[in-house]
């Protein structure tokens, strides 16, 4: 009998120690501990407000900022987001992105406003409002505002990057707009993970 109450118990014992461990597997994880990513409720005029640098040299400089003002709203800098970047800017009338890559995020465009002529790779289309642009990492795009008005659209990045060349060619408005010579621009291109054709050609042609 003795033998029995010794025997029930230890069967006991294995299985409270193994429901307490499949407890503790199955205890959800609080990803947000990995990180510090800070949530965001946000308007559509808040946000970090930046305005492009005047080239030293336009003949030599490419143009290869399409408008002077962006606002970044979602990044490391912004709210610890170590996954995610997202912005927003206009594109006035003839303004263009100019050919570029880049070499570590994929990026969504989403046109709110206006009509643009996108090339990826070598798929070229018109894009109304409510168009949306996905582009591969290591693929190039070309965009050209093709309409009367301008184009609003956010720009979203899988990993951070971009957002550095961005803020390496610009500065908060409300500061002085300082020039930038096309050595900077390369510079800045390189800490951003970005290429941009006319940067890599001779500044004569």
């Amino acid at each position: 009998m003795e033998r029995g109450r010794q025997s029930i118990g230890w069967c006991a014992a294995v299985a409270s120690l193994a429901l307490g461990s499949a407890v503790a597997v199955r205890q959800p994880q609080n990803d947000s501990a990995d990180t510090n990513a800070k949530p965001l409720i946000i308007e559509k005029n808040e946000g970090e407000l930046r305005v492009r640098r005047i080239p030293a040299d336009s003949t030599s400089v490419p143009m290869s900022m399409p408008a002077s003002e962006f606002m970044l709203k979602v990044s490391p800098k912004n709210n610890s987001s170590q996954q995610l970047v997202l912005g927003t800017e206009e594109i006035p009338p003839g303004g263009r992105i100019r050919k570029h890559k880049h070499l570590q995020q994929d990026e969504i465009l989403l046109i709110q406003t206006g009509t643009a002529r996108v090339r990826v790779g070598d798929i070229e289309r018109e894009v109304h409002a409510g168009g949306l642009v996905f582009l591969p990492r290591n693929m190039t795009i070309e965009l050209e505002n093709i309409g009367s008005g301008p184009i609003a659209l956010v720009f979203i990045f899988s990993a951070p990057g971009f957002e550095d060349y961005m803020r390496c060619t610009s500065v908060p408005v409300g500061q002085e707009r300082t020039t930038i010579t096309r050595e900077e621009l390369q510079r800045c291109a390189h800490a951003g993970h970005v290429v941009y054709d006319e940067l890599q050609q001779s500044p004569n042609r």
